[in-house]
């Protein structure tokens, strides 16, 4: 068996001792680097954490081999959702799969479209709304609001920080001084657009798992295999009432809030007055206009 071994920024190459150790009686040829083909490699570990997959998420959907996700980064939201909560359970997924025993599952992802700015609803019927730039596949939570001023303060803190904590820091930093934004969210019906949501919003989740920001259950009925997104927005709240609300959304009970709407959809698009970043898995995308969807079964991964 050939395995391909991928390390994110600041992930030891040690990581990997432990799972050729446990597993040196296998005959494994070890690979470092993503595979060029598919004929490369029969399987690939990848250590790090949900930034590190994104960046690699679009080779890995081309190659189409069983992935691995070692949780070793700051952020380990999408191993997390695939019940990989430790570099413990990756390793005993590992050897499963060594033995033939292993559990190999086909996810959804998120897909990203930057459009023309210029795009609006009533252009959409008209033109098609022609898609400019480049497509980005994500595998937890796409953002716009709140959310990517504290990812993008996160980012900048210290690693050790980033991982305990770091994103909740953040938070309190940012809370107080976020304006909500105007924005549109259009769900698609046959070949229709309709406006689903028009507010000032403070965030915008578009989420194919449930969890992101280190845990936070933002959208708690979210299923990875189910072809839908689940999206939730939140308007605009006073900053005290945000700040009282931070807290339920690690347990996912901020869906009672009023303010908070959630549901379900195969694709939106989303319009702001002006261009605003969008994140996923707490990674710079792009700005809006944007428009959000899903590939069904796109990433095969071993889960435990």
């Amino acid at each position: 068996m050939h395995a391909a071994v991928i390390f994110g920024l600041g992930c030891s190459p040690q990581r990997l001792k432990p799972f050729q150790e446990k597993s040196s009686t296998r005959q494994i040829d070890w690979r470092i680097g993503m595979p060029a083909s598919a004929e490369e490699a029969d399987v690939i570990l990848v250590f790090g954490g949900d930034g590190t997959v994104h960046r690699h998420l679009s080779q890995l959907v081309k190659l189409g081999l069983p992935v691995l996700l070692v949780p070793t980064g700051s952020g380990n939201d999408f191993a997390r959702a695939l019940g990989l909560r430790s570099v413990r359970d990756a390793l005993a997924a590992w050897l499963s799969f060594c033995d033939g025993h292993g559990k190999v599952r086909a996810i959804d992802l998120g897909v990203i479209k930057p459009l023309q700015a210029s795009t609006a609803a009533q252009d959409v019927e008209a033109s098609g709304a022609a898609q400019v730039g480049f497509n980005r596949y994500f595998g937890t939570v796409a953002g716009v609001g709140l959310d990517c001023e504290v990812a993008r303060r996160a980012n900048r803190l210290p690693r050790f920080l980033r991982s305990h904590g770091g994103y909740a820091l953040s938070v309190m930093s940012t809370v107080f001084r976020f304006a909500p934004i105007k924005m549109r969210i259009l769900t698609s019906i046959g070949a229709k657009w309709l406006t689903r949501s028009e507010q000032p919003t403070t965030v915008a989740a578009f989420a194919n798992s449930g969890v992101y920001g280190g845990g936070m259950k933002i959208a708690p009925n979210a299923q990875m295999n189910d072809g839908q997104l689940d999206v939730c927005v939140i308007g605009g709240i006073g900053p005290f009432k945000l700040f009282c609300l931070f807290p339920t959304v690690y347990f996912g009970r901020h869906l009672r809030i009023r303010e908070v709407e959630y549901f379900r959809a195969d694709c939106v698009r989303v319009e702001t007055a002006h261009p605003v970043d969008v994140y996923a898995d707490g990674e710079y995308v792009c700005q809006t206009p944007v428009e959000v969807g899903l590939q069904r079964a796109a990433l095969k991964v071993i889960v435990p």
